[in-house]
C-alpha cells in the first residue's frame, strides 16, 4: 500500500508541474492550440455531455480483449518455449524478428483481414501485449533455480502440481510487470489505432476534437486518457502487491 501511496504522490507532483509548464507555455504562445489549462479543467463538465465515459468503455474493452488473448496464448506459449529446446528453437527466431517491428505498422494489414471495426484493433493490442508475455514467461521459468524442481519432485509432486506451485507463482512478478508496460503503450497507441472505421473510443474522441478544431474538447480527451493510463499501472501494480507478496519483501 504504501508504493501505491508513493506513486500518487509521484503522479501528482509530475500533473502539477506538468501544468506550470502548460500554464507558462499558454500564457507566452497565447495561441488557440495551446489553451490555458484553467479553461480546460472548467470544461471538464464535457466528460458528461459528450459520452465520454462511452468512448473509455470501448478502449477498455479492446484492450481488455487483447490482454486476455495475449496471456490465453502467450503464456502457454512462454512456458513451452522454457521447457522445450527444439520449442524454443523453432519459436524463438520468428519472435527475435517480429518483436522489435512496430505494431502500428501492421495496422493497414489488420484493417484488410479483420475489417475496420473492434477486430483489427484487437488485433494490434493483442500484438503489441504477447510478445512481452511470451518473452518473460520464457525467461522468468528458465530463472527458476533447478533445486526447486528436485524438491517438490522428491516429494511427489506431478507434472500439473510442479506448473501450479511453482512455474506460475515464479512467472507472476516478471509476468506482471510485462503487462504493466504493455498496458502503457497499448493506452498510447489509441490515438492511432482509433482513428479509423469507428465513432468510439478514447482515441476517436480526440482526433474528433482535433478535426472539429475544439482543442478545449481535444486536451479534455488527453487528460482522461492519461488519467487512464496511470490507474491501469496502478491496477497492475495492486494486484502484484496482492498476489506477489514474497516478490515484495
Amino acid at each position: 500500500m504504501r508504493k501505491l501511496i508513493k506513486q500518487w504522490e509521484i503522479f501528482i507532483q509530475g500533473f502539477l508541474l506538468i501544468n506550470a509548464i502548460w500554464l507558462i507555455s499558454s500564457i507566452i504562445l497565447n495561441i488557440n492550440v495551446v489553451p490555458n489549462p484553467i479553461d480546460v479543467y472548467k470544461n471538464l463538465n464535457n466528460l458528461f455531455t459528450n459520452d465520454v465515459f462511452l468512448h473509455v468503455f470501448y478502449s477498455l474493452k479492446r484492450i481488455a480483449i487483447g490482454l486476455i488473448l495475449s496471456l490465453l496464448i502467450g503464456v502457454p506459449i512462454g512456458i513451452g518455449m522454457a521447457y522445450s529446446k527444439v520449442a524454443n528453437r523453432i519459436l524463438f527466431p520468428l519472435i527475435y524478428f517480429s518483436y522489435p517491428i512496430p505494431k502500428t505498422a501492421l495496422l493497414p494489414i489488420a484493417m484488410v483481414l479483420f475489417g475496420m471495426r473492434d477486430g483489427s484493433k484487437i488485433l494490434i493490442m493483442f500484438l503489441i501485449i504477447v510478445f512481452q508475455v511470451i518473452i518473460s514467461v520464457r525467461d522468468s521459468v528458465n530463472n527458476i533455480d533447478s533445486t526447486v524442481y528436485q524438491v517438490i519432485k522428491s516429494v511427489g509432486a506431478n507434472k500439473l502440481q510442479i506448473l501450479w506451485n511453482v512455474t506460475l507463482p515464479a512467472i507472476l512478478p516478471q509476468l506482471l510487470t510485462s503487462i504493466r508496460v504493455s498496458l502503457g503503450t497499448a493506452v498510447a497507441i489509441l490515438f492511432f489505432v482509433e482513428g479509423y472505421g469507428t465513432k468510439f473510443g478514447m482515441g476517436y474522441y480526440i482526433i474528433d476534437a482535433w478535426s472539429r478544431i475544439n482543442y478545449i474538447d481535444m486536451y479534455i480527451g488527453i487528460i482522461l486518457i492519461s488519467i487512464v493510463g496511470f490507474l491501469l499501472f496502478n491496477l497492475i501494480d495492486f494486484i502484484s502487491e496482492k498476489m506477489c507478496r514474497w516478490s515484495n519483501k
